[in-house]
């Protein structure tokens, strides 16, 4: 077999597709990688582990967390442009997603004619979006260079922009939607919730700090977890206290008639599970959080098959010498001006 250039240019893209399909293969064989031996095994919370308690049902909307965080961290207020002209004098901070400018966000679920709170038909509910400081991150996983690490001890995901190269593999790979990269900066970076560890001074995270509601609650995730399962157990109508800040605080509770809790602790098991939990009565795959998705984390999945192909760099040692001795077999003989 005698191969010119264009051949093996063709050769070359043929066999590039096929890798590409194989490894599109190998990840739609993740249900069953487990079974084959090539999922790792999940990371485990810190026992000590920090995170949040949202109740969708407590929220008011008022988005002080909101503007808490961006006050701590030194962040402008976001006019998207749809409402500059009612927003002109840049009063208040209308942002409707999570962006380099805003770490944590409230949006609204609306349907029907809106008339009950905490309810899916013809209701609407209240939801905060940040980051969910997942136990095994995806975020962590694809990182090249270190830039997103884990604390060892309260389990807080954070960014090191001092390491970051911009890849912006993070943004591509968090299941929620989290990191975000300031686009409109010519020295931009990636931005995230870090609880406020990356603030001075911040005992607990600035949007559990102003929250009057108890809406957002800081604490051991351990704790939080327990104060879930209490709510859930309440009856709906009853009033009860409701702590604020954070959990074992001396601040006055709240106190308030319980909602019709779903039953259901959102971040409890999904993806390897998070440190921030949720609780609600309206269906979080309404609200915006993925639950069609399982219970173990992407990147045991990722991480086993990698680790497995490349264990020993073994594949693609073998890969390269059957390339170097087949363009050698093929080329033997051949006058340089026979690849033109």
């Amino acid at each position: 077999m005698q191969l010119n250039r264009r051949a093996f240019l063709k050769f070359a893209a043929v066999d590039g597709a096929v890798g590409a399909a194989a490894g599109g293969t190998a990840l739609a064989a993740a249900e069953t990688a487990s079974a084959q031996g090539l999922q790792r095994d999940a990371r485990p919370m810190p026992d000590d582990a920090v995170g949040l308690l949202y109740d969708s049902t407590l929220c008011i909307g008022c988005r002080a967390c909101q503007a808490a965080c961006k006050q701590v961290n030194g962040m402008p207020v976001d006019i998207p442009e749809v409402y500059e002209d009612w927003n002109a004098d840049g009063t208040w901070d209308t942002a409707v997603d999570l962006s380099g400018d805003t770490l944590t966000v409230i949006q609204v679920y609306q349907h029907g004619t809106m008339a009950v709170k905490d309810r899916a038909e013809d209701g609407f509910a209240f939801i905060k979006r940040q980051c969910m400081h997942c136990t095994d991150a995806s975020c962590i996983s694809v990182c090249p260079v270190s830039a997103m690490t884990k604390d060892p001890v309260s389990g807080v995901v954070s960014h090191h922009p001092d390491r970051c190269i911009g890849c912006r593999y993070c943004v591509l790979a968090c299941p929620f939607g989290v990191p975000r990269y300031e686009y409109d900066d010519p020295f931009g970076q990636i931005q995230k919730c870090q609880l406020c560890t990356n603030v001075e001074g911040q005992d607990i995270p600035a949007c559990a700090d102003v929250c009057p509601t108890g809406a957002t609650l800081y604490g051991r995730t351990k704790d939080l977890q327990d104060e879930a399962e209490r709510r859930l157990g309440m009856t709906a109508g009853e009033k009860h206290w409701f702590p604020r800040g954070a959990l074992g605080d001396d601040r006055a509770p709240h106190e308030a008639p319980a909602a019709q809790y779903l039953n259901d602790v959102y971040g409890e098991e999904i993806l390897g599970g998070t440190q921030c939990r949720m609780v609600s009565g309206v269906p979080f795959e309404s609200l915006g959080y993925p639950e069609d998705v399982p219970d173990y984390s992407y990147a045991s999945i990722t991480e086993g098959i990698q680790h497995t192909l490349y264990k020993y760099f073994i594949a693609p040692a073998v890969l390269l010498a059957g390339l170097v001795y087949f363009a050698y077999k093929n080329a033997r003989g051949h006058r340089p001006e026979e690849w033109d």
